[in-house]
Formats: structure tokens, sequence, C-alpha cells
């Protein structure tokens, strides 16, 4: 169930309806927007009517979320959320963007890549997020070491860092180094336990996506994240894998329309770097907050330089 607050309710209505809800036994997540807050009460709602919140002081109304994510659609919050990752805001009134390569790179090309981000005038950079990890011979975890490395090179550069979580093993040691951001790859949305683990920490958390996973299913993962109280989460679609890869910018559409998460898009893991020029415009088209742009061994996107390609944006 979903309360929404009026403009001028205290502080005190919005404790008495946080208080309500926990008596009935359910959790309360509160979302403070610019003109309104909006509280959603969490659990089996067997026995709650609206009626019972919309006779408090300063509720506006109360209704009921059919959908299974509730904390992320945009029933909960009608207003954008706006997720900062280092000195980067997604959601926010400009396109941001972020670039970086898959993982198991050694410390020259990572600093080239580091360089080129720089360059481009991009705070942000990324390490991992490969779309499907298929043999034990082409895929190695970030560990420790190369964990290490991302961080003191983007450190070097000035740059914010969002690596490549997989293991909930790990997530000790991403919030030792001070990763400013979490990557959460397609392989992943389906590992509970990774998600409500990263649902526990304050770091943001990028959920990316695939044609493998379902809308609904991607937004339940984020449900799972934001569950866990972690509210800064960056949705990041990845396109269609497959004989005839792209990106339905329709499904960017519908995702702005369902949710108030940012939303950005990968157009080069979606259709490769050929055509990430023209996919880039398409999905900041169809509403997207920003990009994610993975870049080759030397720091480029294809025959562009990612400040070429960021210029004509």
């Amino acid at each position: 169930m979903i309360i929404v607050m009026s403009g001028r309710a205290a502080e005190a209505d919005i404790q008495a309806v946080v208080e309500r809800i926990a008596a009935a036994g359910l959790s309360a997540h509160v979302s403070r927007g610019s003109e309104r807050t909006v509280i959603g009460a969490v659990g089996e709602e067997r026995g709650l009517e609206p009626a019972m919140f919309e006779a408090l002081a300063g509720v506006e109304r109360a209704l009921r979320v059919v959908g299974e994510y509730r904390i992320v659609s945009r029933e909960s919050q009608p207003e954008d959320s706006v997720v900062r990752i280092g000195g980067c805001e997604f959601g926010g009134r400009a396109p941001a963007w972020l670039a970086g390569c898959g993982p198991a790179r050694d410390a020259a090309e990572l600093e080239a890549v580091a360089r080129c981000v720089q360059e481009a005038g991009g705070g942000l950079m990324f390490c991992g997020g490969t779309r499907r990890h298929v043999s034990p011979y082409h895929y190695q975890v970030l560990g420790v070491p190369e964990l290490e490395a991302l961080r003191d090179i983007t450190s070097r550069f000035g740059l914010a860092a969002a690596a490549e979580l997989s293991d909930a093993r790990l997530l000790e040691v991403h919030l030792e180094l001070q990763m400013d951001g979490l990557l959460i790859t397609p392989d992943s949305l389906r590992n509970v336990e990774l998600l409500r683990e990263t649902g526990r920490t304050n770091k943001p958390v990028i959920l990316q996506r695939d044609n493998r996973t379902s809308l609904s299913g991607w937004l339940l993962a984020a449900e799972c994240v934001a569950a866990g109280g972690n509210h800064q989460i960056v949705l990041c679609e990845c396109g269609r894998e497959g004989d005839s890869p792209g990106l339905d910018v329709g499904e960017l559409a519908w995702l702005r329309r369902e949710t108030h998460l940012p939303v950005i898009a990968a157009p080069v893991a979606a259709a490769g770097p050929a055509l990430s020029l023209a996919l880039s415009r398409a999905a900041l088209a169809a509403g997207a907050s920003g990009l994610l742009l993975q870049t080759d061994r030397q720091g480029r996107v294809a025959s562009d330089s990612l400040a070429s390609l960021l210029s004509r944006l």
C-alpha cells in the first residue's frame, strides 16, 4: 500500500503513519520528494484498508499497488529519483555517462581507459559488466588485486569508480576500498542473496539487464535491493543477445512510465561499437537518463574516441 502525504504534512503526521504501518506488522519505506512525501507499506497487506490511513492527519490519499514491485514503482513516487555516483547525477536534468571496460584488464589497460575518460571530461569509470560469463577460461571475477588496481588508478586520475560485484563475499572488499558504486550484471539479477546484501549498504547500485530477464523481473530485482533500505538504484539496459542484437527503445519508454528510478542504456553492449552513436541518440530520445559506454583495450569506443562520440550526442 502507498500512502501519499500532503504538501502541508508535518513530521509528526509522517511519523504517525509510520507507526500505524509498524503496528500492523509491516515495514515502512519513506520517500521524501521536493513537494510530497510518499510512504510505502511493505509486507502482507491483508486487513489493511486505505481508509485506515486516509483518516490520519496530513494524508492526501492511500492506494493499493497491484504490482509486486512497490518501492520502485512510479505510483509510490511520482517524481523522478536522482542517484549520484561520484560527481555524476543519473536522473537529473542533463544526461550523465560512465565509461569503462570488462574485467581481467592489466594495470596498463586500466590506465589507458582512465586517461580516456578523464580527457573526455568524465568523472566515473567502471570495470566489469560483461554480458555473459559462458567460459571459465574467458572470465575472471574481479578479485582483491583487480579491485585495488582499479581504486588506485581511478584515484590518480581523479575519477569515481564502480566495479562489478558478482559474489556477496567480496562486498566487504568493495566497501573497504570505498568503491563509489556497485555494478550488478545481467547474470546476477536472480542472485537474491547478492541483491539483499547490496540492499543493506548505502552504495549506489547499477543493475544491468538484457533480454534474458523480463522487465518485471528486472524491477523485482530492484525491489529486492530497495527493500533492504538502499534506494540508490540505477537501471542499465544492455539490449538483446543473439543473432540480431539491438536496443528496444519502446521498453525504455515503458520503464520511464513504470518506475521513478533513473534508466540508462549500454549501446555498445547492445549492438557493438559501430551502432553505438545511433543507439545512444535513440535511447536518450526515449527518456534514458544517461549512457554506459564500454571501451576497447586502448580506451576507445570503436573508431570514435569517447570524447568525439559524446560531443555528437
